[in-house]
């Protein structure tokens, strides 16, 4: 793939800089303020919520937030929730909540249905109806909270769906769940594109016939997340991929002021960033060179040149710093 230019580098850093995720935990806290704290944490991070729990509640949160959307991992012991409809009159959201469990089982009650959850299923919902949950095993799921006018469009919720690794799972579920996942692990957590968060979950919405444009830039954008490693990555594999041509491809990022050199470009260097940036044990000696290597970069020249470019500091500098903390 022929390296995009300078002008091309420059457009790629207007991307926002994310923020670091945010760690929340109850564990330490006293446990008669353990619900009350984690209900102010959820009004802040997330939406508002009511929350029950038998004994001293066990949860912990780990939250990114991007200028539109919210990430988040939580874990906790077992507990119910409700979003009723007097939170919503005081806390309003107007958004998209995307709850994808990773283990236990959940009950979810919305518009007088009942649907139980199971790891590897996902469900949509609006948070300004109300709505109920129960975790009678504890939880852990992944978060996405996008405001409804990102999406677009009208739909019937609640929306399940499933994110399996097998065939049976929707593969944009699929896309989600891993984008999600890596934006909020503890080690080596690395930035998620927020523009393709919201164009999978208007997919998971109504269906990729119904948004046809953000379906094929979501699936672009899934398999390019899948194969940065690979070096000899282009637009004409990406466009083989999901069975559309290359033309239609570059018209379909042109559309959303990108293209495909760019993105790729753009998440080579996030990922790497988060190598840089992560536990030592995880990324053991490296060195900037084996770490550009790792995400795709031919040229450790070139990939010095355009990491300063998109963050306005050395890769080598980064590197170093994790190597002391």
């Amino acid at each position: 793939m022929t390296p995009p230019t300078g002008h091309s580098v420059v457009a790629a850093a207007e991307a926002e800089r994310v923020p670091e995720p945010e760690v929340f935990s109850t564990l330490g806290l006293p446990d008669a303020r353990r619900v009350e704290l984690w209900e102010r944490h959820n009004t802040a991070a997330l939406v508002r919520l009511d929350v029950r729990a038998n004994g001293p509640l066990q949860a912990s949160e780990v939250t990114v937030r991007l200028p539109r959307v919210t990430l988040a991992r939580v874990r906790a012991t077992s507990h119910a929730i409700e979003r009723s409809a007097g939170a919503i009159a005081d806390d309003p959201c107007e958004s998209i909540a995307v709850y994808l469990m990773l283990r236990g089982e959940s009950s979810f009650a919305q518009r007088g249905g009942t649907h139980t959850l199971r790891p590897g299923q996902a469900v949509i919902c609006e948070t300004d109806r109300p709505f109920a949950r129960d975790f009678a095993y504890g939880l852990d799921e992944l978060v996405v909270k996008v405001p409804c006018d990102a999406i677009g469009v009208q739909s019937r919720y609640p929306v399940i769906t499933s994110f399996a690794a097998d065939d049976s799972g929707d593969r944009y579920a699929d896309a989600l769940a891993k984008l999600a996942a890596r934006a909020t692990r503890a080690v080596q957590p690395v930035a998620a594109d927020e523009r393709t968060v919201m164009d999978l979950v208007t997919v998971l919405t109504v269906g990729p016939q119904a948004a046809r444009p953000a379906a094929y830039r979501a699936a672009a954008k899934a398999f390019i997340e899948e194969q940065l490693a690979d070096p000899t990555l282009g637009a004409d594999q990406v466009a083989a991929a999901i069975g559309i041509s290359e033309r239609h491809l570059s018209r379909v990022f042109a559309a959303d002021g990108a293209s495909v050199p760019r993105y790729v470009l753009s998440r080579r260097l996030e990922l790497a960033r988060a190598m840089l940036a992560g536990d030592r044990s995880e990324r053991g000696a490296e060195s900037v060179a084996d770490i550009a290597a790792r995400c795709g970069f031919v040229s450790t020249t070139y990939f010095s040149h355009v990491f300063r470019k998109q963050f306005g500091r050395r890769a080598g500098e980064i590197l170093r710093e994790s190597r002391i903390s």
